[in-house]
C-alpha cells in the first residue's frame, strides 16, 4: 500500500554549495568548521577616543562614531557631556556587497539640529590586513583624526580594521551591514547566541503519616489531606481526614538519589500562624508529619516527546556514559521565504534560525528584510546517543525594531532530521522545505539550506548503544505513569520556555514552545487519519502475504504451487532448515535493500501528515481553541470531552504505527547501523542453528520463556533495547 510520492514542491532538494568539507582528518575530536561558506567581511573595532573638542559652553561634547562604507552606515551609542568615551564595539559588512573603495570612521557631537563633525579617519580598503583564524586578533592603534579638508583635528580614535571570515571571534557580537537598519538599541535582538536548558530534576515526596493533628473545628472527625506546593505545581493525596491551611518550615538541603535505594524518612513540624489585622501575631504548634523528600537524579526529565527527543541522559551528569560522537550543523541558508509581516506598506521578512539537540540551544543572528538570507554559521554538539533527533527552526524577528509587548516571533517552519538515519563521517547538504499548516491548510513558507555531518569516535560503543535501555534505569526499575509523565513533561516545558525568555537576547517562549511541540498532544482527525494509514502501510505486507497464501491454496499459479509444496514437504522431513532458511532470506532481503537504501534524511512529509488533503472542516476542529470556543454550554462539554478521548485514541494509534514502522526498519537501511547489526546477526543465527540440533535450540527457547522470576530483571531485554532504538517515521510527521 506505497503511497504516492509527494509534490516536488514540498519534496526534500540535495544541493552542492561551496563549503570546502573534504577528508577526514585523523583527529576526530577536531572540529574543522567547514560546514559553511566562507564569507568575506570588513571588520571595524571602535575601542575608544580621548582629547575631543568640546563642542558647547561646557567644554564637553556628546560623541558617537558613525563608520560608513559607501551606502551602510553602523553607529555607536552616544555619551553625553564626555571627552574620552570608551565604545568597544564591532561592525561587519559583508565584503559582497561593498561597493566603495574608501572606508570612513567619523566621530561626531550628538545635537539637536544637526550632528556636528569632530573629525575623521579614512582607509582604503585595498590596503586593509587580512586575519585568518587562529591569529592573535588585530591590536588596535591610535589614528588622528582629521578634518574634511584633510587636516589635523583635535582628538584621537583608537580603531582596528581588518578582513576576515565568519569565523572570527568577533562576528557573534559585531553589528553586520545585513541589518544595517537596525538602530543601536536593537543589534542585542539580532546577535547570534548559545543557550543551555536549565538542569532539571524531579521532586519526589513520599508522604507516610502525620501525627499529633490539632483540627481547628472540634465538633467533628477531620478529613485530612496533604497538599504539596512547588512553584506553580500542586498536590494533593486523598482525603482520609481534614485541617486547616498550614506551612512546613525549611527543612535545609534535599537529598539527592541516583539509584532505586530509599532515602530515610523525616518528621516535620507543621505550624499555624495567627494572623490578626493582616499581620503574623505568633505561630502555633500544628502536626507533625513524616515526609521523605529527595531529587531523583536517575531520571531523564522529558521536555519533548520521546519519538523525537535529542537527549536520553539522566539529570545526575554522575550516570552520564562518554560520548560516542560529534554532530556538526551547518546552517547556510534560505530561499523562496514568504513576508511574513508588512514595513512601511510593504511585505518583509527579518529571519533567524534557532537548532536544538540535547540542553544546548543555538540561535543564529537575524538577517534583516531578506527574503533570501544567508547565514553560514556553523555549530557543534556531543552526542551520547545516536537515536536522538535534531530539531531546526526559522523564525521572523518580531522584535528587531523594538516591537510592542504583545508583538511574537513567527514560525516560518521547522526540520526534524533523526541522527540514526546519517552515514557516519558523510556531509549530508539538502535544501528542506519549510512548512506551515493553518486553518487554511498546509504552505511552503520557504526552504533553508543545511548540511549536517555526524562523526563517529567509536564504532564499537555506538553499536553496543543500540542494547541499551532507550531511557535511563530508573524509568524501568520505578516506572512512572502516563499521566504523570505527561504532567510533568508540561511542566518541564513551562520552565524550559520561561528560563530561556530571561536570556539576553531572549529566546521567546512561542519560539520555544513550537521547537518543543507543546501541542502535538492536542486531538486532530488529520493526525488520526494519518496514524490509521500509517498502520494500514505496516499490515499491508501481512495482507499481501495472506493474498499470496490464498493464490497458493487455490492453485492460481500451478507451478509456484508445486514448488511451495515441494518446499514444505522438505520441511517437515527436515525441520532444523525451517529457522536458519527464515534467517537466511531476512539475511538476502536486508542485503538485496541495501542497493536502495534512502540516500537523504527523513523530512517533513505531507502526503504521511494527511496535510495536502485535509478538509477545511478538519483544519479548523484541529485550530479550535481547548476548550472549544462553540457557543452552546452542553455542545461544548460533550465537544471536549470528545476531543480528549480521541487524543488519547490518536496517541495509541500512533504508538503502534511506531512499532510496525520500526519491524520495517529493519532491513530498509534508514538506520544504516542497526540494519547492519541485524543482517549480521541474520546470518550468523543461521549458520548457528544450522550446526545446532532444532531439538535442543527448542528446549533452551522453552526454558527460557518459563525461567523462575528469581532469573529476570527489570530492565527490558537486549532485543527489546534494540527495537526500541529503531527509527519510525513519527519524526516526519507535522
Amino acid at each position: 500500500m506505497q503511497k504516492p510520492p509527494q509534490s516536488v514542491d514540498f519534496a526534500l532538494k540535495e544541493t552542492s554549495p561551496n563549503i570546502g568539507a573534504g577528508a577526514v582528518t585523523g583527529d576526530k575530536l577536531s572540529c574543522t568548521y567547514d560546514l559553511f561558506e566562507q564569507m568575506q567581511y570588513l571588520y571595524v573595532r571602535v575601542v575608544k577616543a580621548k582629547d575631543l573638542p568640546g563642542k558647547d559652553v561646557t567644554g564637553s561634547c556628546d560623541p558617537y562614531v558613525e563608520v560608513k562604507l559607501g551606502n551602510y552606515k553602523g553607529t555607536t551609542k552616544h555619551f553625553e557631556k564626555k571627552n574620552n568615551p570608551e565604545w568597544n564595539q564591532v561592525f561587519a559588512f559583508s565584503k559582497e556587497r561593498i561597493q566603495a573603495s574608501v572606508l570612513e570612521v567619523l566621530v561626531k557631537d550628538k545635537d539637536v539640529v544637526i550632528d556636528d563633525l569632530m573629525g575623521r579617519v579614512m582607509f582604503d580598503l585595498s590596503e586593509i590586513p587580512k586575519r585568518v583564524p587562529p591569529d592573535s586578533p588585530l591590536a588596535p592603534q591610535w589614528y588622528r583624526l582629521e578634518d574634511r579638508k584633510g587636516d589635523k583635528a583635535k582628538g584621537e580614535l583608537m580603531l582596528a580594521v581588518w578582513m576576515g571570515t565568519q569565523a572570527d571571534e568577533a562576528f557573534p557580537d559585531a553589528w553586520h551591514s545585513d541589518a544595517a537598519s537596525v538602530g543601536p538599541d536593537g543589534v542585542a535582538n539580532i546577535r547570534s547566541k548559545v543557550y543551555l536548558s536549565p538542569k532539571l530534576w524531579y521532586v519526589r515526596v513520599n508522604v507516610i503519616e502525620a501525627q499529633d493533628l490539632v483540627p481547628s473545628d472540634k465538633s467533628r472527625f477531620p478529613e485530612v489531606f496533604v497538599k504539596a506546593v512547588l512553584g506553580n505545581q500542586a498536590l494533593r493525596t486523598r482525603i482520609s481526614q481534614r485541617w486547616d491551611q498550614t506551612r512546613m518550615k525549611p527543612w535545609g538541603t534535599v537529598q539527592r538519589r541516583l539509584d532505586h535505594k530509599p532515602v530515610n524518612s523525616r518528621w516535620h513540624n507543621l505550624e499555624k500562624h495567627v494572623i490578626v489585622d493582616g499581620e503574623k501575631k505568633e505561630t502555633k504548634f500544628s502536626s507533625r508529619i513524616n515526609l521523605r523528600i529527595c531529587l531523583e537524579g536517575g531520571y531523564h526529565v522529558l521536555d519533548e516527546s520521546t519519538h523525537y527527543s535529542s537527549d536520553l541522559r539522566p539529570t545526575a551528569k554522575q550516570l552520564w556514559r562518554p560520548n560516542i560522537g560529534i554532530l556538526e550543523l551547518g546552517i547556510l541558508s534560505a530561499h523562496g521565504l514568504m513576508p511574513m509581516k508588512t514595513k512601511d506598506g510593504r511585505g518583509t521578512t527579518d529571519a533567524y534560525c534557532v537548532a536544538r539537540y540535547g540542553q544546548k540551544w543555538i540561535r543564529t543572528r537575524t538577517i534583516a528584510d531578506n527574503f533570501m538570507p544567508k547565514w553560514n554559521e556553523q555549530y557543534t554538539w556531543e552526542v551520547f546517543d545516536p537515536c536522538t533527533v535534531i530539531t531546526v527552526g526559522v523564525f521572523d524577528n518580531g522584535h528587531i525594531h523594538g516591537g510592542a509587548g504583545g508583538t511574537k516571533d513567527a514560525r516560518i517552519g521547522k526540520v526534524r532530521i533523526r541522527l540514526s538515519t546519517l552515514e557516519a563521517d558523510r556531509v549530508y547538504t539538502h535544501s528542506y522545505p519549510l512548512l506551515v499548516l493553518h486553518s487554511s491548510g498546509v504552505k511552503k513558507t520557504g526552504e533553508v539550506q543545511l548540511a549536517v555531518r555526524f562523526t563517529c569516535l567509536t564504532l564499537i560503543n555506538m553499536l553496543h548503544m543500540y542494547s541499551h535501555p532507550l531511557l535511563p534505569k530508573m524509568h524501568y526499575v520505578h516506572p512512572l505513569s502516563v499521566v504523570q509523565l505527561d504532567s510533568l513533561r508540561h511542566q518541564a516545558m513551562q520552565i524550559v520556555s520561561m528560563r530561556l525568555n530571561r536570556a539576553e537576547p531572549p529566546l521567546r517562549k512561542e519560539v520555544v514552545e513550537y521547537m518543543l511541540d507543546v501541542d502535538s498532544h492536542r486531538r486532530s482527525m488529520r493526525r488520526s487519519k494519518a496514524n490509521f494509514f500509517r498502520i494500514m502501510g505496516v499490515l499491508s505486507g501481512l495482507i499481501a502475504v495472506g493474498k499470496w497464501f490464498d493464490q497458493i491454496c487455490n492453485w492460481r499459479n500451478t507451478l509456484t504451487t508445486i514448488l511451495i509444496h515441494i518446499l514444505f514437504i522438505i520441511l517437515v522431513l527436515y525441520p532444523e532448515l525451517m529457522l536458519p532458511t527464515v534467517f537466511l532470506y531476512l539475511f538476502l532481503i536486508g542485503i538485496w535493500n541495501y542497493r536502495w537504501r534512502p540516500r537523504h534524511p527523513p523530512h517533513m512529509d505531507t502526503r504521511l501528515s494527511h496535510a495536502d488533503a485535509a478538509h477545511p472542516d478538519e483544519l479548523d476542529e484541529e485550530f479550535d481553541t481547548f476548550p472549544t470556543s462553540r457557543p452552546s454550554d452542553i455542545v461544548r462539554m460533550r465537544y471536549d470531552r470528545l476531543r480528549s478521548i480521541a487524543g488519547r485514541v490518536q496517541t495509541v494509534i500512533g504508538d503502534l504505527a511506531t512499532q510496525g514502522e520500526r519491524f520495517q526498519s529493519l532491513l530498509s537501511w534508514r538506520d544504516p547501523r542497526a540494519t547492519t547489526l541485524f543482517v549480521t546477526f541474520c546470518l550468523i543465527a543461521a549458520i548457528v542453528l544450522h550446526v545446532t540440533p532444532f531439538q535442543v535450540v527448542d528446549l533452551l527457547m522453552g526454558l527460557y520463556v518459563l525461567r523462575h522470576p528469581r532469573f529476570r530483571h527489570k530492565l527490558p531485554s537486549v532485543p527489546l533495547n534494540f527495537f526500541r532504538r529503531l527509527p519510525a517515521r513519527s519524526d516526519s510527521m507535522l
